[in-house]
């Protein structure tokens, strides 16, 4: 009997996590399922739909797995197997069921029924009793994208989620008595959309990762919702130049302020300032407010202003006689 590279239909390695592995069947199942496809390719994506569900009945199970891992070099250089109690841990395999859970039903290949034919035909009769099992619904990853603003002083947002839940029409356990579950596709989950409000706490990083109870994907039986990872991103800003936790801006002045120095009122995320501009500063420099940039993991970041000196675009005549004023006395007896 030919050996199934289970981990090679699932495209993944065999170091894969369980939650990597589930992420490869559902990915792998939607491509391949039957009804997207016509004619000779439905026939062909119907035999891949059958062995993309086998592989994950196998390696979704962590019993099953270790099993299947424990027959060893053999199966992975692709020999024919047979059915030798020692590479099954003493069992041989056969199917003795009652006629009316036929394993075959389920499109499995004579290797899958050889080595878990009759495990899986205890697991799966009394389907109900799986379907009462309590288990804690999945948790979902997702981003959210924060202004300067939001991340520092905090935000109540509303946020639209697409949840995997449980298939009514199979309980989650990706097969009927008719054979793979027609409404999820096998993969045993249906996707539910529901819409949240969540309170995002202040001074979050980026990057930051925020744990929300029970807004994940819902339980099996009366098993609890799984949770919301929420990863903290902060988007662009048009006021702000964001690099890495500090913040970079343009601070206007004016020759007179540059020249005789000033105390003017600037903008920062964290409110208003009073700043006291030294004489004699010039384009380009850079003046660092502490602590008013990007929260980080171990403090806050700092705000750098960057000066740039500019002239008003309207002057009166009192101002333009006041620069020529001063023309001359950088270049006395220069005629203009």
């Amino acid at each position: 009997m030919k050996y199934i590279d289970y981990y090679e239909v699932l495209k993944v390695p065999k170091t894969a996590s369980g939650k990597e592995i589930k992420q490869a069947y559902r990915k792998l199942a939607r491509e391949h399922h039957p009804d997207l496809h016509q004619g000779e390719a439905k026939a062909r994506a119907e035999e891949k739909f059958k062995l993309i569900n086998e592989a994950y009945e196998v390696l979704g199970d962590e019993e099953k797995r270790a099993k299947y891992d424990r027959l060893g070099m053999n199966w992975q250089a692709g020999d024919e197997f047979g059915a030798n109690p020692s590479n099954m841990g003493g069992h041989a395999y056969t199917y003795q069921g009652p006629a009316d859970f036929d394993l075959g039903s389920f499109g499995f290949s004579d290797f899958f029924s050889r080595l878990f034919g009759e495990d899986f035909m205890h697991s799966r009769q009394g389907g109900g009793q799986a379907g009462r099992t309590k288990h804690k619904g999945e948790d979902i990853d997702a981003e959210i994208s924060l202004t300067v603003e939001e991340l520092i002083q905090g935000v109540e947002k509303e946020l639209h989620l697409s949840a995997p839940a449980p298939c009514t029409a199979c309980a989650g356990q990706r097969f009927t008595q008719r054979g793979v579950c027609r409404t999820c596709g096998g993969t045993g989950f249906i996707d539910e959309t529901k819409t949240v409000k969540v309170k995002i706490p202040a001074k979050l990083h980026p990057g930051a990762s925020l744990r929300l109870r029970g807004l994940g994907g819902k339980g099996y039986g009366d098993g609890p919702a799984g949770d919301l990872y929420l990863r903290i991103r902060v988007a662009p800003n048009a006021a702000w130049q964001i690099k890495g936790s500090d913040l970079e801006a343009e601070l206007m002045l004016y020759p007179d302020q540059a020249v005789l120095g000033d105390k003017i009122q600037v903008p920062t995320p964290y409110g208003s300032v009073q700043l006291k501009i030294q004489p004699g500063v010039h384009a380009g420099q850079r003046l660092r407010l502490r602590e008013k940039g990007l929260p980080k993991e171990n403090g806050v970041g700092d705000l750098y202003l960057r000066m740039r000196i500019d002239i008003a675009k309207t002057q009166t005549e009192a101002e333009k006689e006041l620069y020529r004023k001063i023309r001359e006395l950088r270049n006395p007896g220069r005629v203009y």
